[in-house]
């Protein structure tokens, strides 16, 4: 063996060594989420959270980055000290969706992260306005055939999962619709209750409140889900096949972090995200957890990245 090849082979065993040999977690734990709190993101952070800090014998802190399309969540973590003890929860949008939509997306920080592994998986719902005689996929995909341009889909803003998840319809059903985005959701709901615009497609736990007091109407999930909230809801794909989607979440740490260390990561995340309390309480809002490992992680962003590609390069889409 040369003296070089040597060297390498001897300071990567040190690598796994020296992981496996210091104590792990040895201080509190930040989970950095790169979104405001209260929202569904937050939410399984913190139950998550409890779960892995009674587990691991250390606090485990949620500190909420919104803004900037999570660019400022994902360099926090990516500049972090490579010792298991910052970590992020990221969606599929910091992840897959921003990249591809904006040069100020944080792609280049992406090449800095690692997945620990997957956490949870959702679909969205698509509900219309009560205002609107519409009570399925295919009444809605017939009323915007036979009206083309009077179907309006709201949304929290241009490049969101909303948005695309409409430009999907749109493309998959081969409807004239209009997108309509606003700055956040409260305006979009607004407009939804009154009639102003159409339909949305959303998380179910922020429309459900609404559903009950038939202010919308639910159609129809994006994808099938285990959830107790969305699990026997009719499915977008039996009146429009092929069109799915959810939206899912990850966890990361530092690229640099050592193989050894990312293995007792993930074995600790998975020990928590099979806890059933936390199962409990996480699915009865329409979010179903996902134990995995961090390949899974990888191979959920090539098929979005695949899948949400053709889409935005269809319809054109940039956010800057």
């Amino acid at each position: 063996m040369k003296l070089r090849h040597l060297w390498l082979f001897l300071a990567t065993c040190f690598t796994v060594l020296t992981a496996h040999a210091q104590p792990w977690p040895s201080k509190n734990i930040r989970m950095i989420v790169p979104f405001a709190a209260g929202g569904p993101a937050d939410l399984v952070a913190r139950e998550l959270g409890q779960v892995l800090a009674a587990d691991l014998k250390q606090t485990v802190t949620v500190e909420n980055m919104g803004g900037a399309m999570g660019v400022p969540a994902l360099s926090a973590v990516a500049r972090a000290e490579p010792d298991g003890h910052t970590w992020l929860l990221a969606a599929s949008g910091n992840i897959v969706l921003q990249p591809m939509l904006s040069k100020h997306g944080g792609s280049e920080l992406l090449a800095r992260l690692k997945p620990i592994g997957p956490v949870s998986t959702a679909p969205h719902v698509l509900v219309v306005s009560s205002q609107l005689p519409i009570k399925s996929v295919s009444e809605l995909t017939a009323y915007a055939k036979a009206n083309p341009g009077r179907i309006s889909f709201a949304s929290a803003g241009t490049g969101g999962l909303a948005h695309l998840g409409m430009e999907m319809y749109k493309q998959v059903s081969g409807t004239d619709v209009l997108h309509v985005p606003y700055k956040g959701s409260s305006g979009a709901v607004n407009d939804l209750i009154s009639g102003q615009v159409s339909a949305l497609f959303s998380s179910l736990p922020s429309l459900q409140g609404l559903v009950d007091k038939g202010y919308v109407r639910l159609l129809a999930a994006t994808a099938p889900s285990s959830s107790p909230a969305t699990r026997q809801l009719p499915l977008m794909s039996a009146s429009l096949p092929g069109y799915e989607y959810a939206t899912w979440y990850g966890m990361y740490v530092p690229a640099s972090t050592p193989a050894a260390l990312v293995e007792r990561m993930n074995l600790a995340l998975n020990r928590a995200l099979k806890q059933s309390a936390l199962v409990a309480k996480v699915e009865a809002a329409g979010t179903e957890l996902h134990p995995g490992t961090p390949d899974d992680v990888l191979q959920w962003t090539r098929r979005d990245t695949d899948k949400w590609q053709r889409v935005i390069q269809s319809a054109n889409i940039r956010v800057d």
